[in-house]
């Protein structure tokens, strides 16, 4: 737990759960005998990630009056993310997730959010958060599919941005999660005023622009990554033309930091052999934040985040196999920079 007198650096909004991952790797779910529990949510990921990294973190989500919630609340203090904003709900549940593993390109995914606890975060929830005091927040598009968290999510980047606090959006797409596809597209787009740095995959960007449903393809029921449709160039674009920083991860590939005015600059990728890529993004997230708070460049901060999802996909979970910053500098260590425009 954060000292009451300490400043919090980083606030996350959004989504929390218990994620129940396969023991039985390569087997499909039909076949899974044993889960592991661990803790998961990208905003909870991404807090958890950034805790470890040295930033003084603290989770704005909620939980229920269940033993899910205490799992959490346990979890978060052990990881030294501060819990004192997080309100438990009565009478609703704390999300789960089951998780399968199957490389190295199916992990499927199924989502438990029916009455979800950290769909109910409020206004009032926020207000209570002294988020014009930190250094940064992020905020996440998954939590914009419902009210009353998606005006509670809203609420917290105006807060910041009013204030001059940078305002990350984890574009986190998770097309179950939307009653109508399109919706997420424009929420995302309403958001974007009060935003100044965005973070997502090629299929995301695509997801923030979408304006035919036909557009998003998924193959296996509630798979984590949809195929969707879109000139990620012009997307890309696109959002750049309302935020000043987009930055585009790309896999093994890397990243690509957008910034308006200035040459795109490719941050390369660092050569791992993938266990599972869930939860690489929030890992990525949290390096990138993390490496800017150190006072890094944006292709600085963005080699940090790679070097953060590449030890991610060597493990089979998301938050509890978030790298410390000693294991991030031993791996840029051994990999020299190669950024180029």
């Amino acid at each position: 737990m954060i000292s009451p007198d300490a400043t919090i650096e980083l606030f996350t909004v959004g989504r929390s759960s218990i994620d129940l991952y396969s023991d039985d790797i390569g087997k499909p779910f039909t076949e899974i005998t044993r889960f592991g529990a661990y803790l998961g949510g990208s905003p909870l990921n991404i807090a958890v990630g950034a805790s470890r990294l040295g930033v003084r973190s603290a989770l704005l989500t909620a939980v229920g009056e269940d033993q899910v919630g205490d799992f959490i609340l346990a979890g978060l203090g052990r990881e030294q993310v501060e819990t004192r904003y997080i309100p438990r709900k009565p009478g609703t549940r704390t999300s789960a997730v089951l998780l399968g593993i199957q490389p190295p390109d199916r992990f499927p995914i199924t989502f438990y959010r029916e009455n979800a606890a950290d769909i109910q975060l409020g206004i009032p929830d926020i207000d209570a958060a002294p988020i014009e005091a930190a250094r940064a927040l992020v905020v996440n598009g998954s939590a914009l599919a419902l009210d009353p968290g998606r005006s509670a999510t809203l609420h917290a980047a105006r807060r910041a941005h009013g204030a001059g606090v940078p305002v990350f959006l984890d574009l986190d797409f998770r097309a179950n999660l939307w009653p109508d596809v399109l919706g997420y597209g424009l929420n995302i787009r309403a958001l974007l005023r009060d935003v100044d740095v965005v973070l997502g995959t090629e299929e995301e960007i695509n997801a923030a622009l979408l304006s035919d449903r036909e557009g998003v393809v998924i193959r296996d029921s509630m798979i984590t990554a949809p195929e969707i449709h879109g000139d990620v160039a012009a997307n890309t674009a696109a959002l750049l033309a309302e935020v000043p920083v987009v930055i585009v991860k790309e896999g093994a590939r890397g990243c690509t930091v957008h910034r308006q005015g200035l040459a795109a600059v490719n941050v390369p990728g660092f050569p791992v052999e993938v266990l599972s890529v869930l939860g690489a993004g929030d890992a990525f997230a949290a390096g990138v934040v993390a490496g800017r708070l150190r006072g890094l460049d944006w292709p600085e901060a963005a080699r940090v985040g790679n070097a953060c999802g590449a030890i991610v996909v060597t493990r089979i979970g998301c938050a509890d196999f978030t790298p410390t910053w000693d294991e991030v500098e031993a791996l840029m260590a051994g990999h020299p920079a190669a950024a180029q425009p």
